[in-house]
């Protein structure tokens, strides 16, 4: 009996899944909104350096901060 509740289940499960991706349509994301004003692309130096050099300097700087507090309070203990 716990058989076929699992099969039926499953086959619920499958079932539902399949008609929601049949009813979704990918064309939806070309038709544009009112007030939808996407402007002009990026260029590649311009997306590498959004993408990534942002978030690496960023690292840099919070890694840098970090350690220049460590190295301060490192100072303050007295030494045995």
């Amino acid at each position: 009996m716990d058989k076929k509740n699992s099969l039926r289940a499953g086959t619920i499960a499958a079932g539902t899944t399949l008609l929601m991706l049949a009813m979704t349509s990918p064309a939806l994301a070309l038709t544009r909104d009112d007030g939808d004003d996407p402007g002009s692309g990026l260029s590649v130096i311009q997306t590498l350096g959004l993408f990534v050099g942002i978030p690496i300097l960023a690292f840099l700087v919070i890694a840098g901060l970090v350690m220049a507090g460590s190295k301060k309070s490192a100072g303050e203990q007295p030494r045995a």
